[in-house]
């Protein structure tokens, strides 16, 4: 069964046993109330010896009973107040089963959390059961808006010195209204008695609240390099971890974050060599490259297919040409995405993610580890923008729109985007010659980032126009489409001068 996603915004109150719920008709204009439910809910919860998920603010669990029966992982959302829910309901076999095993544990969800867990067993950590009374709140027409639950739940955690707690609770969980019914909810339901939650999750409350290692710690102000690149260090990691779930599940824009993610680790060991001793960040640099080179086969697919998409609607293309530019890509786009998903569940990628963490918490320090960051990023920084004005200066040697001077070109860009890199490392200095420094690679990197996607794709347009078996009319129409490109990219290198001159 397919996984499916949704994001869970709700309001929890502790309550005492027994006390009446009012009447939430009526919370908003025509809001009416459905004749409530009553569900017996029995979960078992999953996490690591060590509850890693728990200190990550996820929750993996197997539930039978009430509508939505199956496996629920939930974990932290990008949107304010929400957690961000995926169910895989149980297969034939699983249904059946009376007791929760680790082995049945569903890959999709297996996948979503292996940043986190990494080689760590799973284990059930609690069973929890619940008395459910819902009550849909519903509008004019009948829509369900909100659900209403008044919860009696019996928890047992099952790790070392764990005990059994009973306690009554309610849950708001919007269903299609908005934050407007969410806060008449809350003075209402205040008002009838409810409090603010002890705990954030019925798991928290039956294995103690478990702490969190906020992996993002202010820096001091005479922070030395080696803090500097920690605390960096320590950021991209996190962003890693975040996008890394999304990308597998092909996630609007993953796939780019997660990369540049990557490249913005490996920057910062490039770009401060003596901070970290090289034989403990050379090779975390070098799985950190190869990752990037998976992660781009999946990007650039993506890039491809999204500007013959733009390209096509402007034309009235042949179903021959249709089925090259888009069907044959976005079949080639699964594989790579198929690989990338492999990629990211082998032995290796498992072992840089310790690597890496090792990197931050127990660093061997170079011979500039202790020297004042101030000074450090100053030299980086130098540094990376000498190199990208001394591959400007070498492009005048070619003749513009040569095969040397377009490769120059990309170099250029390459640079430009270490010295973007570089400098957004310093931002936590707050220095504004810096952040300027930065700003202006960003430009550069953004104009010949554009011809280079040109450049690119005008290749693969070249490629598909050698197929023999193409119609006239689609050679045709990818001549006009190459023509589109060229003039992009024209387009792009007149920012790019322009960017430079002023």
């Amino acid at each position: 069964m397919s996984p499916s996603h949704s994001i869970e915004i709700e309001l929890k109150f502790d309550v005492d046993a027994g006390l009446p719920a009012p009447d939430l008709t009526g919370l908003l204009d025509g809001t009416t109330v459905s004749e409530p439910a009553t569900y017996l809910l029995e979960a078992t919860y999953f996490d690591t010896p060590d509850t890693l998920l728990a200190k990550n603010r996820m929750t993996l669990r197997r539930r039978t009973g009430g509508t939505d029966a199956g496996w629920h992982l939930k974990r932290p959302s990008s949107v304010p107040g929400g957690r961000k829910e995926t169910t895989v309901e149980f297969d034939d076999a699983d249904s059946g089963s009376t007791e929760a095993t680790t082995a049945q544990v569903p890959a999709e969800l297996r996948s979503q959390i292996l940043t986190v867990i990494r080689s760590a067993a799973l284990i059930p950590v609690a069973t929890i059961t619940t008395d459910r009374t819902v009550t849909n709140v519903l509008d004019a027409d009948g829509v369900g808006l909100a659900e209403f639950c008044e919860d009696v739940v019996s928890a047992e955690s099952l790790l070392p010195g764990g005990g059994v707690n009973r306690w009554a609770e309610w849950e708001f969980e919007l269903t299609g209204g908005d934050t407007k019914l969410l806060k008449s909810a809350k003075s209402v339901l205040r008002a009838a008695g409810a409090r603010d939650a002890s705990s954030v999750s019925k798991l928290a409350r039956a294995i103690g609240s478990q702490p969190h290692d906020d992996l993002i710690r202010a820096l001091p102000k005479k922070a030395t390099a080696l803090g500097l690149v920690q605390y960096d260090l320590a950021s991209h990691r996190d962003a890693l971890h975040a996008w890394d779930p999304l990308a597998r599940e092909d996630a609007y824009d993953a796939v780019h974050q997660m990369r540049v993610a990557a490249r913005k680790i490996r920057s910062i060991l490039t770009s401060y060599p003596g901070v970290i001793a090289p034989e403990m960040a050379g090779p975390v640099a070098d799985e950190l490259r190869l990752l990037g080179e998976v992660l781009g086969d999946a990007r650039d697919r993506e890039v491809r297919l999204e500007s013959n998409q733009l390209l096509l609607a402007r034309e009235d293309a042949p179903d021959d040409l249709v089925k090259a530019l888009i069907d044959d890509e976005k079949a080639a786009h699964q594989q790579t995405l198929k690989s990338l998903r492999y990629a990211l569940s082998t032995a290796r990628y498992i072992q840089l993610l310790d690597d890496l963490d090792a990197l931050i918490s127990a660093p061997i320090p170079g011979p500039i580890a202790h020297r004042p960051a101030r000074d450090i990023v100053s030299d980086a920084v130098g540094g990376a923008y000498d190199r990208m004005t001394k591959a400007e200066k070498k492009l005048r040697r070619y003749s513009p729109w040569s095969p040397d001077w377009v490769e120059q070109l990309h170099t250029i860009r390459k640079r430009a985007k270490a010295l973007r890199y570089t400098a957004e490392s310093a931002a936590p200095l707050h220095r504004k010659a810096l952040d300027r420094a930065g700003a202006e690679a960003k430009r550069v990197q953004t104009h010949l980032g554009d011809f280079n996607d040109t450049v690119v794709n005008r290749e693969h347009l070249a490629a598909v126009a050698a197929n023999e078996s193409l119609s006239s009319e689609a050679v045709f129409v990818l001549g006009r489409m190459d023509a589109h490109e060229e003039s992009r990219g024209r387009r792009a290198v007149k920012k790019y001068r322009r960017t430079r001159q002023s």
